[in-house]
């Protein structure tokens, strides 16, 4: 078994009001994510994090497929990926995200389809996210405030 933790990083700063950037420090050219709440908290202007959540989902299951089908040798011409986080409230009223449906769609030679079998058999195993999430995720929270310089009497 590799012990070898790694550790991938996003970094988010407030914008204004509930949006906030999020940058990827590992991936200097993959640009920028503004995230935003709905409304009425936000105003809808970005994903929300359970929208993220269900896109780092699909995304997981997707490339665990291709990777599965690559390997086989079956050729996926295309991929079509969607992915629905469903939200319920708990008995405190606060939304969780209840289940996750994915559906995929790989489009291939009709003669490679039987050779697609296996991989659909075993893909989801391979998927980082996707088990972590079914398997529950430890959250270690730390909140350091920044002290800002003191206003100066107007």
């Amino acid at each position: 078994m590799d012990t070898q933790e790694k550790v991938t990083r996003v970094r988010l700063a407030l914008d204004r009001d509930y949006q906030f950037v999020a940058t990827y420090p590992d991936w200097p050219s993959a640009g920028t994510i503004r995230l935003d709440e709905e409304p009425p908290l936000g105003s809808g202007l970005g994903p929300n994090p359970a929208a993220l959540l269900a896109t780092a989902v699909g995304n997981c299951l997707a490339a665990s497929l291709l990777f599965c089908a690559r390997r086989a040798r079956v050729p996926i011409e295309a991929l079509g990926v969607t992915a629905e986080a469903h939200l319920v409230r708990n008995d405190a009223g606060r939304y969780r995200v209840r289940r996750i449906d994915v559906d995929l769609a790989p489009a291939l030679p009709v003669e490679d389809m039987a050779r697609l079998e296996r991989c659909k058999q075993i893909f989801e195993d391979f998927c980082i996210v996707t088990e972590s999430v079914r398997h529950g995720i430890d959250v270690h929270v730390a909140v350091v405030a920044e002290p800002l310089a003191a206003r100066e009497a107007s």
